[in-house]
């Protein structure tokens, strides 16, 4: 059985065997009891000794020391949500005293991809480890705010969630009363206020602006310098978006847009509309705009789903915005108001426990870079009170609603919205970017449509593909970081698997995406070639570092056939094992897919840990020595893409009859030894160089065309006199056996076919023939 058939029935056992263990597994949701066997007490509590009973629902557990109890352990998912950058729960166990302080955590699990972006889980924990010591107690009494964890650079979105989820759950259990600490009669009774039904009128923006129906943060860039040097951040504070300090670094509104009247000014009359079908009774919709050199979006929502700049703050408890509540503004309705460049309208999810009647802040996290991927972060709060114009005298309980949002897919729009989509939005900002990777494309169709034309040209054609190796490896690179991973196919593979598929999701990348399509037509055309030989950075990398290592006369190896074809199934076991994995855990799946270093070469620049970039080098080392030498026996990707390349339709690779038996010369100059000794290409391995398509066509070192060169040479050396103008082809004339009365009689040839030559040739050919014959039969001659 050939090996890709070996492939696919090894994937088709793999995915019965796994696949009931890892939705089996994925379907059970971890235990308190599950934490506390995995976390001793004296880990949350210095000095504990055990755990009690558990108590309540749901539950929590005295953490003991004896007969002394020290305070309670919890899950915080089992208290609120703590969705991350995955879309999975982060399981944290607290511990916490009965006071409120918090005086443990322990990380149980998450699924958080961190290691793809190169920071240490370490790093993570240490930041949530801030929160150790801090009073929550004041947070839930409305005395404090809540605290915020240090910002960790590329896991902004992870480290946020996490310490949301701690802060919340801990603030929601101590004012239940349960701790003992902290008495319900003691927290301050829950009083909801009543808006105004008569209060519909609009208004224009300066109206709304003046009477503080919408508030404003604004703030310049040498403010936000100031406040980081005041902050001991000098190297922030040194690092300005812009070099004038009195240009605007941002002007952020916000305003309830679910109060009707604010709602009607700053939507209009429809937009209003619209939204009130969607609001549950007492949910609320806030406005979010802005303007300036800082973002407020930010764009950790495109991947994470979570807006990581801003929170909302009321009474002790955070609440982060998540793109499957947002509705992108093009303009704000309201008379005068100003064109702002981030226009956001979102919908506070049911139970998230926010009353707009009572105040709130809106909260800015300012980042900026320090030393490497560092960053350094600030937070600014602009506070609201709902004017009293707009409340009833008298405030009235309303009974909190229970019904549960609807869920959405990420970066889909809401049925009402009227707006671009996410994934729209995202496209429209990458439309530069997505115009260049078109074009690029598109040269790349040109030169594969026309191969034959460069081919015949060795030169112009190595320039050719030296110069796109080299675009790809620095503006697809290291620029956009467009490079693919083993880690998009394993996710694929699992969104299908799962159920949860959804293309708004794979739109959110707009470069990736269009690569995508581009490898699926590729395959669908000429196999894994186009991709692995043209379009992958890392590969570019490995080639073009090949070429001057060979210009610095570094010496090159061949690698035996026996033992080459014994090394490339390598990268098929590679990729097997990771995607069986995936089928168990995908997050375990993307840790081990660190085997591809195009994370550390290429998307970071080598800008991680020694021991990332100590592999990186490693992978890259050997290919000065053998060309490709990762791409032929350890990429997962390129095995991946290679079992479906078996299915392409054409075959462009041109052959000669004489290709393996006798002539082994494309075979031996192949860069990645993608020839068989008798001649054939094996798809799976090639890169679509073109390296043999030059050889085909070069009639000073292809054997068949040099022999093909050398009998045109030799026709035309022997050719004889012209014949006289017959009106037809001139002949061409090759001595004869005899002669007529001493005189050398010439053998007439024609290259066209009988009955197509003039007649007085036809007769002057006759005329030779005879000649020729009479000299036969009377050899003395004349």
């Amino acid at each position: 059985m050939p090996f890709p058939a070996v492939l696919l029935v090894l994937i088709r056992a793999v995915i019965l065997a796994m696949a009931g263990l890892g939705f089996a597994s994925a379907a059970q949701a971890l235990t308190l009891d599950e934490a506390l066997a995995k976390t001793p007490a004296a880990d949350l509590f210095a000095g504990a000794e055990s755990y009690g009973p558990p108590q309540g629902e749901p539950a929590i557990v005295p953490v003991m020391r004896g007969a002394e109890t020290l305070g309670y352990a919890y899950l915080a998912s089992d208290f609120t949500p703590s969705t991350g950058y995955s879309g999975k729960p982060i399981h944290i166990l607290v511990g916490i005293d009965p006071e409120g302080v918090v005086r443990g955590l322990s990380m149980i699990e998450h699924h958080e991809p961190i290691v793809l972006i190169g920071i240490p889980e370490a790093r993570v924990l240490e930041a949530i480890n801030g929160l150790i010591g801090a009073d929550l107690g004041r947070v839930a009494a409305g005395e404090a705010r809540p605290p915020q964890v240090d910002i960790v650079s590329g896991a902004t979105v992870t480290v946020l969630v996490m310490g949301d989820s701690v802060v919340r759950s801990a603030v929601r259990l101590i004012r239940s009363g349960r701790l003992g600490g902290v008495a319900p009669a003691e927290l301050a009774p829950e009083v909801q206020r009543e808006l105004d039904p008569a209060a519909t009128a609009a208004a224009d923006w300066e109206t709304l602006v003046g009477d503080g129906s919408v508030r404003s943060l604004v703030m310049t860039v040498g403010e936000v310098s100031a406040a980081f040097a005041e902050a001991s951040e000098p190297l922030a504070a040194g690092r300005p978006e812009t070099q004038n300090p009195e240009d605007t670094f941002i002007q952020l509104y916000v305003a309830p847009v679910s109060v009707p009247s604010i709602g009607v000014s700053l939507l209009g009359q429809q937009g209003y509309d619209r939204l009130a079908q969607r609001l549950e009774p007492g949910q609320a919709a806030l406005l979010v705009a802005g303007d300036g050199a800082y973002s407020w979006k930010g764009s950790g929502y495109v991947r994470g789903g979570v807006f990581d700049r801003v929170e909302l703050l009321q009474d002790g408890q955070g609440l982060r915005f998540q793109d499957r509540n947002h509705t992108r503004l093009p303009t704000l309705a309201a008379q005068g108001a100003p064109r702002l460049r981030e226009i956001a309208l979102f919908v506070v999810p049911e139970g998230a426990e926010f009353d707009v009647t009572e105040p709130f802040e809106l909260q800015l996290l300012v980042h900026r870079a320090t030393e490497g991927r560092d960053t350094a972060t600030l937070s600014f709060n602009l506070g609201y009170n709902l004017p009293e114009s707009y409340m009833l005298p008298a405030p009235e309980p309303v009974p909190a609603a229970t019904t549960a949002v609807a869920a959405t897919t990420v970066g889909e729009p809401m049925p009402e919205d009227d707006g671009p989509a996410l994934w729209k939005t995202i496209w429209d900002m990458n439309r530069l970017n997505v115009a260049i990777a078109s074009v690029a494309l598109g040269v790349l169709t040109l030169i594969f449509f026309f191969q034959d034309l460069l081919v015949r040209r060795p030169v112009l054609f190595t320039w050719v593909r030296r110069a796109y190796l080299l675009f790809t490896l620095v503006w697809l690179g290291w620029l956009v970081n467009a490079q693919l991973s083993v880690v998009n196919v394993l996710t694929f593979f699992n969104s299908l698997l799962s159920g949860g598929f959804s293309w708004e999701y794979f739109l959110t990348a707009p470069l990736v995406f269009i690569l995508w399509i581009a490898v699926a037509a590729g395959l669908l055309f000429w196999g894994r070639g186009p991709f692995c030989g043209w379009l992958c950075p890392f590969g570019a990398l490995q080639e073009l570092s090949n070429t001057v290592a060979r210009k610095l006369r570094v010496p090159q190896f061949t690698v035996p056939w026996a033992l080459h074809e014994r090394m490339w199934p390598l990268k098929y076991m590679i990729f097997l094992g990771l995607f069986g994995l995936s089928l168990y855990s995908l997050a375990r799946a993307e840790v081990y897919s660190e085997v591809e270093p195009f994370k550390t070469a290429i998307i970071l620049n080598f800008m991680r840990e020694w021991w990332f970039v100590a592999f990186a080098l490693a992978c890259l080392l050997p290919g000065l020595f053998i060309e490709r030498f990762y791409c032929r026996y350890m990429c997962p990707l390129g095995a991946a893409l290679a079992i479906p390349g078996r299915m392409r339709m054409l075959e462009w690779l041109k052959r000669w009859p004489e290709c393996g038996s006798p002539c082994h010369r494309c075979a031996k100059e192949c860069p990645v030894q993608a020839i068989h000794p008798e001649g054939n290409i094996n798809v799976n391995e090639c890169i679509y160089c073109m390296h043999c398509q030059v050889l085909y066509h070069d009639d000073t070192r292809c054997p068949h065309m040099m022999t093909v060169k050398a009998r045109r040479e030799k026709i035309a050396r022997s050719g004889g006199p012209k014949m006289p103008d017959l009106g037809g082809a001139q002949p061409a004339l090759k001595p004869a056996t005899g002669a007529i009365g001493g005189t050398p009689v010439a053998t007439v040839t024609t290259p066209g076919p009988a009955g197509k030559e003039p007649p007085a040739f036809r007769a002057q050919k006759r005329l030779a023939e005879q000649a020729a014959a009479s000299t036969t039969s009377n050899p003395q001659g004349a």
